[in-house]
């Protein structure tokens, strides 16, 4: 066993110690060999012989006690009763989890809270931070990046306490959130797409916690463009956790804005897709690259088997993409919508095809739409101090001074010429898309159906008004820099914000 904690870069300096008394708890009859008998029975008790084993199947998630037959080779007493547990072998139940004994009879009555993980004795195994750092609360999505999200679990269940890491399939992020409600300065980390952020995020709307904690992202979805504006890169590639935590503690908290999706049809029995989601956090657009998120989404809820591979995917989407551009199914996109922001009307050229309206300055799996602002403009004014408005923004000479920020409380409009376009700005063959507008209230009227995509989630859309207000701004936890492209050297990321 430490040969293979060994092999997969696992700390071992303390790991010795506890495998042994591991082993003698195995031991049931204390001869000095554990059995195969006894290894069967008692093998699967521990929380962090399961991680190191990959048998996570058996730990209970909601916090509850998991119980086991016990042997005491000196006095032990009951921790509800504060009776001594009596008998020839088998004296009481202890939790595999959090050591705590009882009496059989006792059990029921012990307090159902179990926060701790296996250690050589109780103190140890409380959840306790140390000085200057932060309690941790991870939520991990099983389902994302394939089979990576499972072992990034059982990876995080050995290196933490089991009562700090929560799988999401198994009933979502509130057991989590309302465990750690009187836990004070701690910080999430979630370990997904940027859909499983989004529904963290929305987890802890609903909670209202006394104190809102700031989120990190460990990036295991396809685009990931929430953690590539936060610097934690572009996706999990498998490197040491370690590492990770260490850039948990040392990150910076900033503020990220959302903003409220409201979609009112012209008419009300009109057949439409549903709306993904009612909360903005990355990005919303219409048009172009809709079309494309649009057509590959409806072929893959038709043909799940044919978009079983990261790569069968992008060659999915490249044919799409070819098509769209063969097709332009979007052209001349101003003549069937409108436009205003902060109640101002913006002209759009015929040429576009597309309409991004931007909350983050990463889009589509690493595009930077808005472009980079050129050292030596002046910022243009965001948020008004002791107001909280942000002005909105229409001057094209303006606009070459506004630079992005996720908490600055504004929005930023970006035109689109087509899929050769899309192209070219993902390539960095061009810098970025048309400017148009930023601001905080944008106001979109649609004349005919059009494909949408918020937060990479496309649906098709009869006309409509879509009306974007600010809902809230919450604490992020941004990676330190680093010298490499990103946190995990992916080959493209954002400008410091």
């Amino acid at each position: 066993m430490m040969r293979v904690a060994q092999y997969r870069d696992w700390d071992v300096t303390e790991l010795r110690p506890i495998l042994q008394e591991m082993m003698r708890d195995m031991d049931r009859d204390g001869s000095g060999t554990v059995t195969l008998r006894e290894w069967l029975r008692g093998g699967g008790t521990s929380a962090a012989l399961l991680a190191l084993l990959g048998l996570d199947g058996d730990l209970e998630e909601d916090g509850r006690h998991r119980w086991a037959l016990a042997q005491f080779s000196r006095p032990a007493f009951c921790g509800v009763c504060e009776g001594l547990l009596v008998g020839l072998r088998k004296q009481g139940l202890r939790c595999s989890l959090c050591r705590v004994t009882v009496h059989e009879r006792c059990s029921g009555r012990a307090p159902p809270a179990c926060i701790s993980t296996y250690a050589k004795n109780r103190r140890e195994a409380a959840v306790t931070p140390l000085p200057n750092t932060h309690p941790l609360l991870v939520f991990v999505n099983p389902k994302s990046g394939g089979k990576q999200g499972e072992r990034v679990l059982r990876k995080f269940q050995f290196l933490l306490n089991p009562r700090q890491v929560y799988n999401l399939q198994e009933g979502g992020p509130m057991r989590g959130l309302n465990f750690f409600r009187e836990v004070p300065n701690f910080r999430v980390l979630v370990c997904g797409g940027d859909g499983t952020v989004g529904w963290v995020l929305d987890a802890i709307d609903k909670s209202k916690l006394p104190q809102r904690p700031p989120v990190a992202v460990l990036p295991l979805g396809t685009g990931n463009d929430l953690a590539r504006s936060l610097r934690w890169g572009g996706g999990y590639g498998g490197e040491e956790l370690g590492k990770v935590l260490r850039a948990l503690e040392g990150g910076t908290v900033v503020s990220m804005d959302r903003w409220a999706l409201q979609v009112t049809p012209q008419d009300p029995a009109a057949a439409g897709d549903p709306v993904p989601y009612g909360i903005i956090n990355n990005y919303f657009s219409v048009g172009v690259d809709a079309s494309i998120a649009h057509r590959f989404h409806v072929m893959r809820e038709k043909h799940p088997g044919k978009f079983n591979s990261r790569m069968k995917n992008k060659l999915w989407y490249l044919e799409f993409a070819t098509s769209e551009s063969l097709f332009a199914t979007c052209r001349r996109l101003g003549d069937n919508l409108s436009v205003e922001v902060g109640g101002t009307p913006l002209e759009l050229r015929g040429s576009l095809e597309g309409l991004a309206v931007l909350n983050i300055p990463s889009a589509h799996g690493g595009s930077n739409l808005w472009g980079d602002t050129r050292r030596g403009q002046a910022a243009a004014p965001a948020t008004v101090p002791g107001e909280g408005v942000a002005p909105s923004v229409t001057d094209p000479e303006s606009l070459k001074s506004c630079v992005q920020d996720l908490g600055d409380g504004r929005l930023e409009l970006v035109g689109l010429e087509g899929v050769l376009e899309l192209g070219q700005i993902y390539t960095g063959l061009k810098s970025a898309g048309t400017r148009l507008a930023a601001g905080a209230d944008v106001t979109i009227r649609t004349s005919k159906p059009l494909p949408m995509q918020v937060d990479g989630e496309p649906w098709m859309q009869p006309p409509c008004t879509i009306r974007i207000t600010h809902w809230n701004r919450v604490p992020m936890l941004m990676a330190p820099p680093s010298r490499s492209g990103g946190f995990f050297g992916i080959k493209k990321s954002p400008p410091d914000l």
